[in-house]
């Protein structure tokens, strides 16, 4: 059903519960960080819950998405949505490492100010589904844009934990954790957003027997690259970049908050001229000669002399990394059946999560060995490999809406 401009409401709804989240993520992943400090935990427990919440994100992400076909949207949707509100209250109210472990291994906590939830292949699909082959990149692109821009706005929200309490200790602790508790009336507000959704089938097609069959293969292969990017993803999640600007240059959260907000108004926008680019010049090449250049920002931050150099350099980056993001799941979501689509964007957006579970820890080590910044290098070394890889294993294989561009090209 659309709305009098023609606009599904499915996807308005989509889209407003993608912002809502989108806010939410964006003050938790600034406030984590200094909340963990606070309890007294080192920046390499730090690091391993971070880490944690990405692997649980990640498994929760590809079971849902392979079963997603056996039970409704909005079923999951729902499921996730009081997941997500578990999640806030548990990290209010609990203060040990090894249970703080638990919730972040079960929960939806992001510390990568991205979305790397099991919301994303739900989303994606349905968003697919209810859109034409010609307008699926845009309105990814729109879903991104809307999620960043909340995001950023989240960030600028971080800083209000100092405003309510600007004593640190205990009364700064409690503010936190009532930003936690914000996370989780965020979590319910989602929910009553997704009951409005139509309660239909994953897709139109047939159940099929297997979640994945004719695409098996390409997505397997997307998804160990997009595992090499997401691991070097990993070393520069927004929580440990925020506790390396915090350590090297004694930011405080207000202004890593205004910092990471910009950083988010660029990305957002970023993605609608990602979706003109890959009009021009098709889907894959967007996202190589996007990312590549964002990738050498990363290498070279640590060794600008200054905090004034290293926000161009992160500025730089930010108006260039994510163009891949929907220009990645339209092209995805391009290459394989609709039967499938809920399935592949699991297998492919899991590796964010799981691929990237493992580098915040080794990233959270080598900022308690020195405040150089070596995980910017890591991160952007591997990154770069991940780029001259996909375009040499896949610029061959087009979106069927891109054939025009080159006939000859294989599907």
């Amino acid at each position: 059903m659309s709305d009098r401009t023609g606009f599904p409401s499915s996807i308005r709804r989509i889209l407003f519960a993608k912002g809502l989240r989108g806010f939410a993520d964006g003050f938790v992943s600034l406030l984590l960080p200094v909340y963990l400090l606070e309890l007294g935990f080192t920046p390499l427990q730090v690091g391993v819950i971070a880490t944690t919440t990405l692997l649980g994100s990640g498994l929760l992400a590809l079971l849902v998405g392979l079963q997603a076909w056996r039970f409704h949207y909005r079923t999951w949707l729902l499921a996730a949505t009081a997941l997500m509100a578990s999640t806030g209250l548990g990290f209010a109210c609990v203060t040990d490492f090894w249970p703080l472990m638990l919730i972040a291994l079960v929960g939806t906590l992001n510390p990568s100010g991205g979305d790397v939830s099991v919301f994303l292949p739900l989303e994606q699909a349905l968003l697919s589904q209810e859109v034409p082959a010609k307008r699926r990149t845009a309105e990814m692109a729109r879903y991104s844009l809307v999620g960043t821009l909340c995001a950023a706005l989240g960030a600028l929200a971080a800083a209000l934990p100092s405003l309510a309490a600007p004593a640190v200790g205990v009364a700064n602790r409690t503010a936190v954790q009532g930003m936690f508790v914000l996370y989780a009336l965020l979590a319910v507000a989602a929910g009553a957003v997704y009951t409005g959704l139509p309660k239909a089938a994953v897709s139109d097609a047939p159940p099929p027997k297997a979640a994945l069959q004719e695409s098996r293969g390409r997505v397997y292969a997307l998804a160990a690259l997009f595992s090499l990017d997401a691991f070097g993803g990993g070393f520069v999640v927004q929580s440990l970049v925020a506790l390396w600007l915090y350590q090297r240059f004694g930011l405080s959260v207000e202004m890593a908050g205004a910092i990471f907000f910009w950083s988010g108004v660029l990305t957002a926008f970023s993605y609608l001229v990602a979706a003109r680019i890959a009009s021009r010049i098709g889907l894959l090449k967007t996202m190589v000669f996007t990312h590549l250049p964002s990738s050498v920002c990363l290498v070279l931050i640590p060794f600008m002399p200054g905090l004034p150099h290293v926000l161009v350099l992160l500025f730089i980056r930010s108006a260039l990394s994510q163009m891949d993001v929907p220009t990645r799941s339209s092209y995805v979501m391009a290459i394989v059946p609709p039967a499938e689509r809920a399935a592949a964007a699991s297998v492919t957006s899991v590796p964010r999560s799981l691929a990237s579970a493992a580098s915040p820890v080794l990233a959270g080590y080598l900022l308690g060995m020195s405040t150089f910044g070596w995980a910017f290098v890591a991160g952007g070394v591997i990154k770069i490999v991940y780029d001259l890889l996909l375009l040499a294993m896949f610029h061959k294989i087009r979106p069927p809406e891109e054939e025009p561009l080159n006939p000859r090209s294989a599907t």
